[in-house]
């Protein structure tokens, strides 16, 4: 069925009545909202919105990683992963993680892996730091 509106008009409308919003806020009645009048709190997200955040919240950690670790790039595929994984999963903190990183950097992938687990982190994700520190002692899945 073809539209006989005028889409770019109606987009333009919505976004002066709604506003665009790039952060989570909440609406005049108390709704979670983002975007163009996107109501969190009651309707969530689409399998398919979800796949497309994951990819783009990947993109930008590799982006990240590039800027503020280009070394990153010389360890092999499980310890990258590794290092991806923190970066998502930190942010910006991952950089506080001084001698886990510098570990990484000289190959030192065992002191690397005992760094990671005495850190706060570790006690908060918990499986998840057991099981990067494994791959990072061992370079395997």
């Amino acid at each position: 069925m073809t539209e006989t509106f005028d889409r770019a008009a109606l987009i333009s409308e919505l976004k002066r009545d709604e506003g665009e919003r790039f952060k989570p806020y909440f609406d005049t009645v108390g709704k979670i909202t983002i975007g163009v009048g996107r109501n969190l709190t009651d309707g969530g997200i689409s399998q398919s919105e979800c796949e497309m955040l994951l990819h783009n919240d990947i993109a930008r950690t590799l982006r990240w990683l590039d800027r503020n670790l280009p070394w990153w790039r010389t360890l092999d595929a499980v310890r990258q992963r590794v290092l991806i994984h923190m970066a998502f999963n930190l942010g910006g903190n991952l950089l506080t993680f001084r001698n886990t990183l510098s570990a990484m950097q000289r190959n030192d992938y065992a002191a690397a892996a005992n760094e990671m687990l005495i850190s706060k982190w570790a006690n908060q994700v918990g499986q998840r730091a057991l099981r990067l520190a494994n791959m990072m002692r061992t370079g395997k899945i």
